[in-house]
C-alpha cells in the first residue's frame, strides 16, 4: 500500500504538480490512522523526498512524526534533529529559524537541553540557545556562550544563576558568586552562625552590618546576652548606627535580676570588655571626645564595678571590698535602677555591720518602692543625701526589681531597726567633713579621683596609674593583689588583666599572676 501511495505522490508530482499538496496531506492522514506501517511510510517518504531534493518536504514529513505516530521518543528525536539539520543545510536562514523555534522547545521537553541549545546556536539565536543552557543547568556552557557571542549577556546569565541558587536555597554555592545574596539568604532562613562566619570574611563594614541584624533579631526576643556575645566575638566599631544597640544591650543586663553574685563574673566582664573597646575604638574615630563618648565611658565604670563585685564577692577576705562597689554604684544611679542599687548597697552594708549606712540606704529603697508604685518620685525626701553626689534626678525604674519575698524582708528589718532606735539614720563621714563615698567635698569644691579597685575616693596613699586620671587606693589595691596570690582566682586574674589594659602599667610591675 505505501508503495502503491509513492507511486502516485510521483506521478501527481510530474504531471499535476498543483495537486501534490492534496494528494500528501491524504497520504498524512492514512499514514497516521495506521501507526506502525505509518511510522515506516513517513520516514520513507521523507528519505525519498530529501534524496529528489524536496527538502522542504522531506522537512515536512520528519516533522510529522510525533506521539500519534510512535511511542519512541528516540526515533522522534531523531526525525525532528533531521528535520533541523535539512533545513539548516538547505532552506535558508529564515526557515531553518522557523523550524529550529519548532524543534529545539520540543528537545528541550525531552530534556535535551544541550542539543536543543546547540540548535539554537546554528541559526544565531543566541539568547535562546542561552536560556535552553540555563534550562538546562549548564551554566558554564551559558556563560561561555554569553561571553563570547553576545557579552551583553553575560550579566544576564549570573543574576539568573544566582537567582536560581536563591530559589534552591544554595546560599554556601551562591557565596561564591553574590556574598552579599548568599548572607541575606542565610539571614531569610535564621542561619546567623554561617551568615556571621560568611561576612568575616569579607570586609569590617559587611560584617558588622550582619552583626548589627543578628544582636538587633536577638535582643527582639529577650537575649540581650546572646546579643553581647556577638560583639565579644567581633568587636564593637564606633559606628553611630549601633549605639542603641550597644545602648540597649547594656541596659538589659543592667536591668537583670540573677547578676548579683559570683558567678556573674563572665557576664559582667563581658560587657565590661566590649564597652572598653568601644571607648578604645571611639576615642580614635571623629566622636572622641563627644557627649556619647563619655556615655560609653560611664558605662564602661559601671561595668567594671560590678565584675570587680562579682570577683570580690567569691572571696572572703574581699567581702568589704564587695561592699564598696555597690555603694559607689549608687552614684549611677541615673543610669542603673535605683531600687536595685539600694537593695544591694544596704544589704551588703548590713551583713558587714555597716548598720547606720544599711538604714539609710533601705529606707531608700522602701521609698524609691513606693515610688515605683505610685508611678512618680515627686514625694521622695532627699535630706539623707544633701551634700552627697548619690543623684536626685533619677528615672523612675518602670518595675520592681525585687520579689515581694525579699521586699518584705527589707521592710521587717527597717521597721524593727526603727523601733530598736539604736541605729542612726546618718550616712558615715570621713576626714573632709563630708560622706566617705562621696567624690565631691562640698565644703572645699575638691574632687576626688575614684579608686579602680572600690570606686571609693582616694584620699591618701594614692597609687597613680600610667593612664592619667586612674589611680587606686593603695590598701586596698594591696589587700586586692594578696586576695589574688593565695585564692589563684582566674576572675581576680582577670581583673588585674583588665585595670592593666585600661590604666596603663601598675607601679608594682614585679607582681605576676602564672
Amino acid at each position: 500500500e505505501s508503495g502503491m501511495w509513492q507511486d502516485a505522490l510521483r506521478v501527481c508530482k510530474e504531471y499535476v504538480p498543483h495537486k501534490l499538496q492534496q494528494l500528501q496531506d491524504e497520504y498524512d492522514r492514512e499514514m497516521t490512522s495506521n501507526s506502525t506501517s505509518g511510522l515506516e511510510a513517513m520516514i520513507q517518504q521523507a528519505r525519498e523526498w530529501e534524496s529528489s531534493g524536496e527538502y522542504a518536504r522531506a522537512v515536512e514529513c520528519y516533522m510529522k512524526v510525533t506521539p500519534k505516530l510512535t511511542s519512541d521518543l528516540t526515533v522522534m528525536e531523531k526525525c525532528w534533529m533531521k528535520a533541523a539539520e535539512i533545513s539548516i543545510k538547505f532552506l535558508g536562514n529564515e526557515r531553518a529559524q522557523a523550524v529550529v523555534e519548532n524543534v529545539a522547545p520540543k528537545m528541550g521537553e525531552h530534556r535535551k537541553f544541550s542539543q536543543a541549545a546547540e540548535l539554537y546556536l546554528t541559526v544565531d539565536l543566541i539568547k535562546e540557545a542561552i536560556d535552553m543552557f540555563i534550562v538546562g543547568e549548564e551554566w558554564n556552557k551559558a556563560k561561555k556562550v554569553a561571553k563570547e557571542l553576545e557579552p551583553r549577556l553575560e550579566q544576564y546569565v549570573d543574576e539568573r544563576y544566582k537567582n536560581q541558587l536563591k530559589d534552591q536555597g544554595k546560599a554556601d554555592v551562591l557565596a561564591n558568586v553574590d556574598v552579599v545574596g548568599a548572607l541575606d539568604m542565610y539571614v531569610e532562613k535564621g542561619e546567623w552562625e554561617k551568615c556571621l562566619e560568611t561576612a568575616a570574611k569579607q570586609n569590617t563594614k559587611v560584617l558588622h552590618k550582619y552583626a548589627a541584624l543578628y544582636a538587633t533579631h536577638l535582643i527582639k526576643n529577650g537575649d540581650s546576652r546572646q546579643a553581647l556575645d556577638v560583639y565579644v566575638r567581633y568587636g564593637a566599631p564606633p559606628f553611630q548606627q549601633n549605639f542603641n544597640i550597644y545602648k540597649r544591650i547594656f541596659s538589659d543586663i543592667i536591668n537583670s535580676r540573677d547578676l548579683n553574685r559570683p558567678e556573674a563574673y563572665k557576664i559582667w566582664a563581658d560587657l565590661r570588655d566590649v564597652m572598653f573597646d568601644l571607648c578604645e575604638n571611639m576615642s580614635k574615630s571623629s566622636d572622641a571626645n563627644s557627649p556619647p563618648h563619655q556615655e560609653f565611658e560611664s558605662m564602661l565604670l559601671i561595668a567594671h564595678y560590678y565584675a570587680n563585685r562579682s570577683a570580690a564577692m567569691a572571696q572572703k577576705s574581699l567581702d568589704s571590698i564587695a561592699a564598696k562597689l555597690s555603694v559607689s554604684l549608687l552614684r549611677h544611679t541615673d543610669v542603673i535602677p535605683a531600687d536595685k542599687a539600694f537593695f544591694e548597697a544596704g544589704m551588703m552594708a548590713r551583713a558587714l555591720g555597716w548598720e547606720n549606712m544599711a538604714f539609710v540606704f533601705l529606707n531608700r529603697y522602701l521609698d524609691i518602692s513606693e515610688a515605683i508604685e505610685e508611678g512618680s518620685l515627686d514625694m521622695l525626701d532627699h535630706s539623707d543625701f544633701q551634700d552627697t553626689d548619690i543623684p536626685f534626678e533619677i528615672p523612675l525604674p518602670e518595675k520592681a526589681h525585687l520579689t515581694s519575698q525579699q521586699h518584705e524582708e527589707v521592710k521587717e528589718w527597717v521597721l524593727a531597726v526603727s523601733m530598736d532606735q539604736k541605729v542612726e539614720q546618718i550616712l558615715p563621714r570621713d576626714e573632709r567633713n563630708c560622706y566617705e563615698a562621696s567624690l565631691l567635698a562640698p565644703d572645699t569644691g575638691v574632687k576626688s579621683l575614684p579608686c579602680v579597685i572600690t570606686g571609693y575616693p582616694v584620699l591618701r596613699n594614692q597609687m597613680d596609674f600610667k593612664t592619667p586620671g586612674h589611680v587606686a587606693n593603695k590598701d586596698d589595691w594591696n589587700k586586692f593583689l594578696m586576695a589574688t596570690k593565695v585564692s589563684h582566682s582566674t576572675e581576680l586574674q582577670d581583673v588585674l588583666k583588665f585595670v592593666g589594659a585600661w590604666c596603663g602599667a601598675t607601679p608594682n610591675p614585679s607582681y605576676s599572676f602564672q
